[in-house]
């Protein structure tokens, strides 16, 4: 993944990238993640819930040159389990390392809920957006085309331009197809309720689920639906959305290579990542 990374110039001047034998890092790589993990996992308010130990051996190979393709992250989790905010911090995270590097196309971001499809006529038959809801079901995998997301995501690890749709969340359900292009890049990170559901979840190299603790979740729900207006209808959308989590996002928890909790302190998803970074600089760029 990092073998066709170049420093420029002016980089050069303070330091150098090296390619070495990958196989003569891995073991040394494994261990290093090994330890990461595992004193995150044991510290206070620790970010990880579990993690399948395979996935050491996975990100080693990445890490160490010997998978060289780019690579697919999706993140699942109920509403607001806190996965966006989690996303966004991990994508600022890579991009500052990037940006001080002058890196390009490092990572590259596919939104789930761009790919709920296009409704508009039916918003406009029932008169509103609201009344559209009462019969039309949003929080089942089927009313997102997560096919045509799997597709674009492959499209993109195979070094292709694609070209992104777009949902308006403003209630027009309206969906703009190729609305945005993406370029392909080392990374490709997507995150959303049905991310890692069985239509989709082939696409991705890591697999990450985002945990809260119901009351948690809950809470944050209400405090959101009035921030949007939601009204009455809030506590019916929410009872809609727990009953379809148990049936189409919490299995997803089993499939996960990382289970994350969503209630740690911000910089600490930012300090975990961090702390892996370092063992990329330590192996790529050497000062």
């Amino acid at each position: 993944m990092l073998n066709s990374i170049k420093m420029t110039e002016d980089k050069q001047k303070s330091g150098r990238l090296y390619v070495s034998d990958p196989s003569q890092k891995l073991s040394h790589i494994e261990i290093r993640l090994k330890s990461i993990f595992e004193s995150e996992l044991k510290s206070k308010d620790s970010i990880l819930v579990s993690y399948k130990p395979e996935i050491i051996h996975k990100l080693a190979n990445y890490i160490s040159g010997n998978i060289s393709r780019p690579a697919s992250i999706g993140i699942a989790g109920e509403t607001a389990s806190g996965k966006s905010t989690i996303t966004l911090d991990i994508i600022d995270t890579i991009n500052d390392f990037a940006q001080y590097y002058n890196l390009k196309n490092i990572i590259t971001r596919v939104n789930t809920d761009d790919y709920y499809y296009d409704r508009s006529d039916m918003v406009k038959a029932a008169g509103s957006f609201a009344q559209f809801a009462k019969n039309y079901d949003l929080d089942i995998p089927d009313a997102l085309e997560l096919e045509l997301m799997c597709t674009h995501i492959k499209e993109l690890l195979s070094g292709n331009t694609v070209y992104l749709p777009k949902y308006d969340m403003s209630g027009t359900a309206i969906r703009y197809d190729n609305y945005t292009k993406a370029e392909p890049s080392k990374i490709i990170i997507s995150e959303g309720l049905f991310t890692l559901t069985e239509k989709i979840k082939s696409a991705f190299d890591f697999k990450i689920y985002v945990d809260v603790r119901h009351h948690v979740q809950k809470e944050r729900f209400f405090v959101r639906a009035e921030e949007r207006h939601l009204g009455n209808s809030a506590h019916k959308i929410y009872s809609n959305a727990s009953k379809k989590a148990d049936i189409y996002i919490r299995p997803c928890k089993i499939d996960a290579d990382i289970v994350l909790s969503g209630e740690a302190i911000r910089i600490k998803y930012k300090n975990f990542l961090n702390k892996i970074i370092d063992i990329i600089k330590e192996e790529y760029f050497v000062q």
